[in-house]
């Protein structure tokens, strides 16, 4: 069986789902193919594991895809402030969603949520189709379009394909797109916990001996807590049972969590930085975690990824109604311009955060201090580091700067 589509994405996760929403959206005829469909949503079901802290930007795009609503209608919380201390320096920064003259810095969600959002936003679009459960299998390239085979018997012909299907991506493996990554010395340690304090409307991080610790605000009085420690502590910790494991947590994190009355989930992550060679060739983009990974540290991940949606999506609107070709590879070029030089400048950063901040002796804590009680002291520097935290600032897509679709 052969059909037709103007775009094919691979990968229906929270990059892909969006960037389906604001092509069909747009008048493309886009098709969709994913392995898992995500678990419908219900107010009793736990919290998962794995969150994102969605910044205003990005709630633009959702905004722009009519999505946003949908995560609203289920679970998020806004955080208005964040802050950030050393624990053998005493510096220390707060950045106040006030300060910006904006209502919040951004919302934790979870994960499925945020896709789960994205499916329902599309399901009134007649111009996208699901392809789920389903894989790509094998891929061609043609002059004019390309033509993809899935496992499901289906052979999908379109101009364009994109590839949204995560760190690990198949078609960017079948395009023969090569990567520059190295692993971190670290590994993330996560937990969701209740706590003894109300849900709170603030996310922290704080610079340790042994490594950095945050806490990110959950519905009610729950918190998600990250611990960022050597591989081989990490797996010492997680092999630790549930009260042993918990009475470590109320001893190693600070009283700012508010107190812990119980352990719901832990797991760990590596963490990897990936950056694709090229994000683009004729006929096919990438997008995502497909085209880059980044060190967790300040919640980045899935904003770069919903930046990529919106870029591409700008690019592909204008490029459709100028009687262009969406998938030649000069038109596919201005997305990577547009967005490599952003991705690496915030991958660059956090690297340097990652170096700086790591347990150390000399000097070099007196002088992670000075730098955070110079950006709490100097509003227009700490403004600056807010408005980028949030995505305010940079060459934004339209559809991030004005909540809606060019």
């Amino acid at each position: 069986m052969e059909q037709h589509a103007d775009v094919l994405i691979i990968g229906g996760g929270m990059v892909g789902a969006a960037l389906a929403c604001a092509l069909g959206r747009s008048g493309f005829e886009v098709h969709v193919v994913e392995a898992q469909a995500p678990e419908p949503f219900a107010p009793e079901q736990p919290l998962d594991l794995r969150v994102s802290a969605v910044s205003l930007a990005s709630q633009a795009l959702l905004e722009a895809v009519d999505a946003w609503p949908q995560v609203l209608a289920m679970r998020a919380v806004p955080f208005r402030r964040m802050r950030v201390w050393d624990q053998r320096s005493f510096g220390e920064t707060v950045f106040d969603s006030r300060d910006i003259g904006e209502p919040a810095l951004g919302h934790i969600v979870e994960n499925r949520i945020l896709q789960l959002a994205l499916w329902r936003a599309a399901e009134g679009l007649a111009s996208v189709r699901w392809h789920c459960p389903a894989r790509l299998e094998a891929l061609a390239i043609e002059e004019h379009g390309v033509r993809a085979r899935l496992n499901n018997g289906i052979t999908v012909q379109a101009r364009l394909v994109v590839g949204a299907d995560g760190a690990h991506s198949r078609l960017r493996e079948l395009a023969h797109i090569g990567l520059t990554s190295w692993d971190y010395d670290v590994e993330a340690l996560v937990a969701t916990v209740r706590t003894r304090a109300p849900q709170q409307d603030i996310t922290w991080q704080r610079f340790t001996p042994s490594g950095p610790q945050a806490l990110l605000p959950l519905p009610g009085p729950h918190a998600s807590l990250v611990w960022y420690l050597p591989p081989d502590e990490v797996a010492r910790l997680k092999a630790l049972d549930d009260d042993t494991f918990l009475e470590m947590l109320r001893r190693a994190f600070p009283r700012e969590l508010g107190g812990v009355e119980r352990l719901l989930e832990r797991g760990s992550f590596r963490l990897t930085r990936r950056h694709a060679q090229t994000y683009c060739k004729p006929r096919l983009a990438l997008a995502g975690d497909a085209a880059h990974t980044i060190h967790p540290l300040a919640g980045q991940g899935v904003n770069l990824g919903f930046m990529d949606v919106a870029a591409l999506a700008e690019v592909l609107i204008k490029a459709r109604d100028a009687n262009e070709d969406i998938g030649a590879l000069h038109v596919l070029q201005r997305y990577e311009r547009w967005r490599r030089g952003e991705n690496l400048l915030m991958q660059t950063a956090m690297d340097v955060f990652h170096h700086a901040f790591k347990p150390a002796r000399g000097p070099l804590p007196w002088l992670r201090g000075l730098a955070l009680h110079a950006a709490n002291d100097l509003p227009p520097l700490r403004r600056l580091l807010t408005r980028r935290a949030t995505g305010r600032a940079g060459d934004l897509p339209w559809p991030a700067r004005s909540g809606r679709l060019p």
